[in-house]
């Protein structure tokens, strides 16, 4: 249920784009969430839990997208806004919703493409992440989260902060 409440809020912001400045903003909301929470999550996962995990932050795309379109960083959200990640559980599963950020990202830079015209490489770094390798991402990220549970509490634990990643993320972007 967050995850469809926050696609309804990324949705109702990406239709009411009118401009590149507005992309911008969306962006940069982006950015001030997901730059802080991959700085959380750098506290409990690493290399050693995820070999490619540097492949798979997602902040320098919004960088690049942001400064290629012209725009200026924001103000990374704080610590009050973002999930509670205290140990490598946590961190999984606020990984998860960024991780799976990704699916719909493809779909995303169809509809600002068509919308706005703006162009892969100007711009649409972070909503075509990992291109055509996206499929073999998703699938080495979820053995490598199946492979941090070990029981029902470790689930429990890793959907209860997935759940509260998306909640605080549509926070985030309803402030936009």
């Amino acid at each position: 249920m967050a995850h469809q409440e926050l696609e309804k809020v990324l949705i109702k912001l990406l239709r009411a784009m009118q401009d590149q400045n507005d992309y911008i903003k969306i962006l940069q909301r982006f950015y001030s969430y997901f730059s802080a929470l991959e700085d959380r999550i750098n506290l409990y996962i690493g290399g050693s839990e995820l070999s490619d995990y540097l492949q798979r932050r997602k902040s320098g795309s919004l960088v690049k997208d942001i400064h290629s379109l012209g725009g200026v960083l924001g103000e990374k959200v704080s610590l009050a806004d973002l999930p509670l990640i205290e140990n490598h559980l946590q961190a999984f599963g606020a990984m998860y919703v960024m991780e799976g950020s990704t699916l719909g990202g493809l779909i995303i830079s169809q509809m600002i493409t068509k919308q706005l015209g703006i162009q892969q490489h100007n711009g649409l770094l972070f909503f075509q992440s990992y291109g055509d390798h996206l499929t073999t991402m998703w699938e080495t990220f979820k053995l490598a989260l199946n492979r941090q549970v070990d029981n029902e509490t470790d689930a429990e634990i890793v959907v209860n902060a997935a759940n509260s990643t998306f909640r605080q993320f549509k926070f985030v972007l309803d402030q936009y």
